[in-house]
């Protein structure tokens, strides 16, 4: 699996910088003619993800979203217009109002919001109407099972190139010592544990012969010791489970999906199924500083939209 970003993606960066720059320069001397190129009404536009021959699965908490009500939604279209992947599986989806908004505002779009999340903290799907990607059914799964999934796991199934595809979108119990202890009364690694195994078990018993993908805010780190790591039970198994993102959890805190923290949170796991196109030539993952891309970097993020920065794995099934 390729470690960095594409070329396009450092060109993208390289530009938003030399931009800066241009702008600090203009503001300097004389001259009444501006050397400032005109700026796109989309900031986001230089940090294209998808192409038309790979699937890409992008896992993305908005906290609170709408945070900023119609700045918020307004923010979220003009990302998904630039990023152009497939497949978003999005945390923390109280407005149903502003998630439409942002379906509204994107042509060949769709999606499905849920609606049982305690504190309106609902799972979402937002997916590209594509001839390659065909979405069958998107549905919550383990409905009976609130101690271990405070939010119901949402379940898409379809195909991709004619390829069977499974994505399951979560976001799991937050908070903790960074302990697994059992004998503590609702202790939330243990219920992230529990999930993490009912999680395996629903795939090996339910999505037999599908390309697994298993994404969201899990709120917790892959790089654990295994003692203490929730995702034992897959990273225990490499043979059959990987974490897409792992390099990630193993690099700098620069580079993670939790700035404020700093942490990483937001995980893509994949199956066996998915190993060999996840080694192949047009896989990445990243995750995608869309902070870069805003004059006021990382506060104007947090404040308009989400204190999370997505996570994107393409490959070509």
């Amino acid at each position: 699996m390729k470690r960095q970003m594409t070329n396009q993606f450092r060109i993208s960066l390289l530009l938003t910088g030399c931009l800066l720059v241009l702008l600090v320069v203009s503001g300097c001397g004389t001259s009444s003619k501006s050397t400032v190129p005109e700026v796109s009404d989309n900031p986001f536009e230089m940090a294209r993800v998808g192409t038309d021959s790979t699937l890409e699965v992008m896992t993305w908490n908005l906290e609170h979203f709408a945070k900023s009500a119609t700045t918020t939604s307004d923010m979220v279209t003009l990302v998904v217009k630039s990023l152009e992947v497939d497949i978003i599986g999005m945390q923390e989806i109280e407005s149903t109002i502003y998630f439409q908004k942002v379906l509204d505002g994107l042509d060949g779009w769709t999606g499905f919001k849920a609606s049982s999340a305690g504190y309106s903290l609902n799972l979402a799907f937002l997916y590209r109407e594509d001839e390659n990607l065909q979405v069958d059914s998107i549905q919550e799964i383990m409905t009976d099972l609130s101690d271990p999934f405070p939010r119901r796991p949402l379940l898409l199934l379809g195909s991709f190139d004619g390829h069977p595809i499974a994505v399951i979108n979560n976001h799991l119990k937050c908070c903790g010592d960074g302990i697994i202890n059992p004998e503590t009364y609702r202790d939330e690694e243990t219920r992230r544990l529990n999930a993490c195994l009912l999680l395996e078990e629903y795939v090996l018993t339910h999505l037999n012969g599908r390309h697994i993908y298993i994404v969201g805010d899990f709120n917790d780190e892959l790089t654990d010791n295994l003692e203490n790591n929730v995702f034992a039970n897959f990273l225990g198994d490499p043979e059959l489970w990987r974490a897409a993102d792992l390099p990630i959890a193993e690099g700098p805190s620069s580079g993670w999906s939790f700035p404020g923290w700093p942490s990483h949170l937001d995980h893509i796991l994949i199956d066996q199924s998915l190993f060999a196109a996840a080694d192949g030539a047009d896989a990445e993952v990243h995750v995608i500083p869309l902070h870069l891309f805003l004059p006021l970097g990382w506060g104007q993020y947090d404040e308009e939209i989400s204190d999370h920065l997505p996570v994107v794995l393409k490959l070509k099934p």
